[in-house]
C-alpha cells in the first residue's frame, strides 16, 4: 500500500466515524467529507508518516490516527480561515469553499466538527499505547490553540503590531512541528529532537506561501491570491523581494534536512525533504505548475 493511499484511506475512516450513522444532520455529515476531500497536497500527513516511518513506525493504527487528526485540524483551519469575518475566500483547492457550499453557519460547525474529531480520533487509540496517546493528544491541542498554536497565529492578524517571527511559527509553523513531532510521538520516539525539523520546514512553507501568493493566479492556486497585500499582513516577498524570498528558502530547506534527527530512516527522510522541497521553490511568474492545493 502506497503512503498516500494508507493516508487517504485513514482520513476517510476517521471523517466516517464523524458523519455517524442514522439520525444525523446530513448537511454537516456532508460538509465534512466536502471540506476534507479531495484533499491536496497532504503534506503534513506525509511529514508525519514519513517521520513515523523513519522511526520505525510499530503501531501503524497509531500513527495513521495522527496522521488523520493532524490533516482535519488543518482542514478545519482552512475551513474558518476562508470565512468572510477573516479571509472571505470564495474558492479553496478548486472548489467553492465550505461557506460558500453550504453556508457560513454550517462552515462554523464543520471547523467545530473536525477539531473535536481529531482528538476522538486520537482518543479511540488509547488502547494502543495510552502514554504515546496522551503525548499525541497534548502536541496536538497546544499546535492548535493558544499561545502557540494556529489559533494564536490568526490571531495575530488582529493585532496592531506583529511579531512575524511568532505569526509565522504559530500560523504556518505549528502544524509542521506537530506533524514531525507527532510522527516520533507515534512510533515510540522522544519528540524534542524533532522540533527543529518541523520549525523549519514550517518556516519553508511560508516562504513558499508567500511567493506562489505573490506570483501566481488564482487558477493555479485553486484559491484567491493577493490575499496578504489585500489584509495588510507581513510577508517574505514584501520585506526581501522575490529573488531575496527565493534565496531564504533555498537556505532553509537546506537547514531543514541538516536537521533531522539520527533515525533508521534518515536518508528516505532527506530524500522527502528534498522532493518537497522542488515541488514547494516557485519557478517563474505565472508559471505553468500544478496547483499544492495545500
Amino acid at each position: 500500500m502506497s503512503m498516500s493511499t494508507r493516508i487517504e484511506g485513514a482520513i476517510s475512516s476517521a471523517v466516517a466515524v464523524g458523519q455517524g450513522r442514522g439520525a444525523v444532520p446530513a448537511r454537516l455529515a456532508s460538509a465534512l467529507d466536502y471540506a476534507t476531500a479531495p484533499g491536496g497536497a497532504r503534506i503534513r500527513p506525509t511529514i508525519l508518516m514519513s517521520v513515523a516511518l523513519a522511526c520505525g513506525d510499530d503501531h501503524p493504527a497509531l500513527s495513521d490516527a495522527a496522521a488523520s487528526a493532524l490533516e482535519m485540524i488543518h482542514c478545519a483551519s482552512l475551513v474558518h480561515d476562508d470565512l468572510p469575518c477573516f479571509d472571505d475566500a470564495a474558492t479553496r483547492r478548486g472548489k467553492p469553499s465550505v461557506h460558500k457550499a453550504y453556508s457560513e453557519p454550517l462552515a462554523v460547525l464543520t471547523g467545530d466538527s473536525l477539531i473535536v474529531l481529531a482528538f476522538e480520533t486520537l482518543a479511540r487509540q488509547s488502547h494502543y499505547a495510552p502514554d504515546r496517546v496522551a503525548q499525541l493528544i497534548m502536541t496536538l491541542a497546544q499546535r492548535t490553540g493558544m499561545p502557540g498554536g494556529i489559533c494564536a497565529g490568526q490571531g495575530w492578524e488582529s493585532e496592531a503590531e506583529v511579531d512575524l517571527s511568532a505569526y509565522h511559527q504559530a500560523k504556518t509553523g505549528a502544524l509542521f512541528i506537530a506533524a514531525t513531532q507527532m510522527g516520533a510521538t507515534a512510533a515510540g520516539q522522544d519528540a524534542e529532537p524533532w522540533f527543529e525539523l518541523g520549525a523549519r520546514i514550517g518556516e519553508a512553507f511560508q516562504v513558499a506561501d508567500d511567493l506562489r501568493d505573490a506570483l501566481y493566479d488564482a487558477e493555479t492556486l485553486g484559491k484567491p491570491v493577493g490575499q496578504d497585500d489585500l489584509h495588510g499582513r507581513p510577508n517574505a516577498v514584501s520585506l526581501l523581494g522575490v529573488q531575496g524570498a527565493i534565496s531564504r528558502l533555498k537556505d532553509i530547506l537546506s537547514g531543514a534536512i541538516s536537521s533531522i534527527p539520527s533515525c533508521p530512516g534518515e536518508a528516505q527522510l532527506a530524500e522527502m525533504v528534498r522532493t518537497y522541497a522542488e515541488r514547494l521553490t516557485p519557478v517563474a511568474p505565472n508559471a505553468a505548475v500544478r496547483p499544492s492545493n495545500v
